[in-house]
């Protein structure tokens, strides 16, 4: 057969094959363009590997705030990290994708040299049946958004050519999808929460306010409210500037969430006025979370320009009955802030007492 013959039974095989790649790509190309990070998951580590032959895949994702990788999902039959540090030393390769956003094929983990695999990196290596394994960058719009990993290469000691090929194009959807979904999480806490102070917005708070009131109809639980007013804003937007006054707002809704449980709910109602839900708690329970959200505000002054700005917070609780609206409560609440603010200001009042 001369060469223009193995030309043209070259042509007659490869669209058969092509074809048959291209029936597996489609769907899972398809699967992945979602915002449903779990069945994009569940294409990584069950699809994936079958099409380019490894036994094994994680995914991790990047939570680009800590610097930290989580991982999300896995198949493998062993303990493998939960949580991969960015700042770890030395640097895994996992962590060394990341930096460097570059697929690392590792042919042989005992002999690999760019990048070198320390010794003390290699003692997962026994848990495998190969010493091969692809660590995947997952990036879109040049901003890595997770790895993916996958190992012990079926059949063949290293990855193929067309491997490569298949693994840098899922890399690229995979990554693409998975920063979409970040995108759409991100638009979504930006429709529900403030933007300067990061606590639930005014909208979100009587909505999250009336599905637990309506909860504890049901159930008979108690369900108190706490409207906190922070003292003398105004004056420190006059005398430091706004921008130091938008600091503060910050570190006091800080100390608000650090004074409260995850399940409560702490909003910011408006200009200088936070709300707080707390969820099972009696008027006493919440009049020690109030003293105590007080006392922390007081005993944390912020500095700006090098100065020593003091905070206070005036604070108003109620507790919800069985015939309370959203309104109701949050009037109660309103009442009982008034009375602190008429008080002298840095202390709590409770509606309805003398």
């Amino acid at each position: 057969m001369d060469r223009t013959d193995k030309n043209l039974h070259c042509a007659e095989i490869n669209p058969d094959k092509s074809l048959s790649l291209l029936e597996q790509v489609t769907p899972l190309a398809r699967q992945i363009n979602c915002l449903d990070i779990d069945r994009i998951a569940r294409v990584c580590i069950e699809s994936i590997p079958k099409i380019v032959n490894v036994r094994y895949a994680s995914l991790y994702i990047l939570d680009e705030q800590n610097k930290i990788l989580h991982l999300h999902k896995h198949n493998h039959p062993f303990l493998i990290n939960k949580i991969v540090s960015l700042n770890q030393t030395p640097a895994s390769l996992m962590v060394m994708a990341v930096r460097s956003k570059e697929l690392i094929l590792v042919g042989d983990i005992d002999t690999h040299k760019k990048p070198v695999i320390r010794k003390s990196q290699r003692s997962f290596a026994e848990n495998y049946r190969t010493n091969n394994c692809a660590i995947v960058p997952l990036i879109c719009q040049d901003r890595v958004v997770g790895v993916l990993n996958l190992a012990d290469k079926i059949e063949d000691e290293h990855f193929r050519q067309s491997d490569i090929a298949l693994i840098e194009l899922f890399s690229q959807l995979v990554g693409a999808s998975i920063g979409n979904v970040k995108l759409f999480e991100k638009i979504q806490r930006q429709a529900t929460t403030d933007g300067l102070t990061g606590l639930v917005n005014h909208k979100t708070f009587y909505e999250i306010l009336e599905k637990e009131l309506w909860r504890s109809r049901r159930h008979g639980d108690q369900i108190s409210l706490i409207m906190v007013d922070v003292d003398n804003l105004k004056k420190i937007n006059d005398v430091y500037g706004h921008r130091a006054g938008d600091k503060a707002l910050c570190e006091i809704s800080r100390k608000i969430k650090e004074c409260i449980r995850q399940i409560d709910t702490a909003a910011r109602y408006g200009g200088d006025e936070f709300a707080v839900i707390l969820l099972n708690t009696s008027l006493a329970g919440a009049s020690v979370v109030a003293r105590r959200m007080v006392d922390a505000v007081a005993n944390s002054p912020t500095n700006w320009n090098k100065e020593q700005i003091k905070l206070s917070i005036s604070v108003g609780l109620s507790q919800y009955n069985a015939d309370s609206s959203p309104e109701d409560i949050t009037n109660r609440s309103d009442q009982a802030l008034y009375a602190a603010k008429q008080a002298g200001k840095n202390t709590v009042r409770i509606f309805g007492s003398p």
